[in-house]
C-alpha cells in the first residue's frame, strides 16, 4: 500500500499482539541522516505502533560494509530508543541455512544471524535508494544481515565473489532464504547516487511502501521507472512453489 508521508502511522499487524520478538531492519550502515539511512522519524513510529499492541522484545539489526562496529553509527543516528535492544550482524551467532529453492540460481547456503531465525516477525525498513541506476529497496536491504566476517572483503569469498556470481541472483536467492514479512520503504525522499553510498541528488517524493516485500519492490519500480532485475528472478523462481 501506498500513504502520504504526512498522513502515515503504523498500525501494528495484529499477529502482532503473540509475538515474543520482533526485529527491525534498518539501513543503517553509514552515519549519515536520512536519506542515506532509515530515519529516527521512522524507526520512533513504527516502534510507538507495535507497543500499542504488545511489550514483546524489539531489536534492531544491522551491520556495516566495512565490518567496523555498528553501535556508533546506531548512537550518531539517534537509534537510543527506551526498551529496544540494538545488534551488530557480526555479534551474532551465524547458522548456516540452505536455499530452499531446488536450484539455487547463485548460492546454495547463507550464513544467517541466529537472532533472525529466532525472532517471530522480520520487518525491513529502508529509504528509497538508486545506486548505479538500480533500486536499493527492502529486498536489497537484507544484504547487510550477512555477516562480513563471512562475506566481507576480509574473508575468502566476500563481497566480490557475491558480485562475482551476479548480485541480482544474490539477492534473489536471499529472498527465498531469509523470508521476512513486512517491508517498510520511507520515500519521503529519493537518493539517487553511483560510486559514492553517502552521496548524491535528492528527490522529493512525499510516500511511504508499505506491504510484502515482493509487493513493495514491484510497486516501487514499477511506479518509479527503477531497475531491478531481481525482481524478474524472484518472479521465475516463484513457480516452485506454485500449488
Amino acid at each position: 500500500m501506498i500513504y502520504n508521508y504526512s498522513d502515515f502511522t503504523f498500525k501494528a499487524p495484529s499477529v502482532l499482539s503473540r509475538a515474543r520478538r520482533i526485529l527491525i531492519k534498518p539501513m543503517a550502515g553509514y552515519p549519515v541522516s536520512y536519506p542515506v539511512t532509515t530515519s529516527r522519524e521512522m524507526m520512533a513510529t513504527i516502534i510507538k505502533g507495535i507497543r500499542k499492541v504488545t511489550d514483546a522484545d524489539i531489536l534492531i539489526l544491522d551491520g556495516t560494509p566495512d565490518g567496523g562496529p555498528i553501535s556508533p553509527i546506531f548512537r550518531s543516528l539517534g537509534y537510543d530508543f527506551p526498551r529496544i535492544i540494538t545488534l551488530d550482524v557480526n555479534d551474532c551467532v551465524w547458522v548456516e541455512v540452505d536455499n530452499p529453492l531446488t536450484k539455487p540460481l547463485a548460492v546454495p547456503t547463507f550464513w544467517i544471524p541466529n537472532v533472525v531465525l529466532s525472532s517471530d516477525y522480520l520487518i525491513s525498513v529502508s529509504p528509497l535508494k538508486v545506486v548505479n541506476g538500480f533500486g536499493h529497496l527492502s529486498i536489497m536491504n537484507l544484504l547487510s544481515l550477512l555477516p562480513s566476517k563471512k562475506y566481507g572483503n576480509s574473508a575468502k569469498g566476500g563481497w566480490e565473489e557475491l558480485y562475482s556470481l551476479g548480485i541480482e541472483k544474490v539477492i534473489a536467492d536471499l529472498y527465498f532464504t531469509m523470508p521476512f514479512d513486512l517491508a517498510i520503504v520511507e520515500a519521503r525522499q529519493k537518493f539517487i547516487t553511483s560510486n559514492e553510498p553517502a552521496k548524491g541528488e535528492i528527490e522529493e517524493y512525499g510516500k511511504i511502501f508499505m506491504g510484502d516485500l515482493y509487493k513493495v519492490d514491484v510497486e516501487i519500480s514499477q511506479t518509479l521507472g527503477i531497475k531491478t532485475n531481481y525482481l524478474d528472478l524472484i518472479k521465475e523462481a516463484m513457480v516452485e512453489f506454485s500449488p
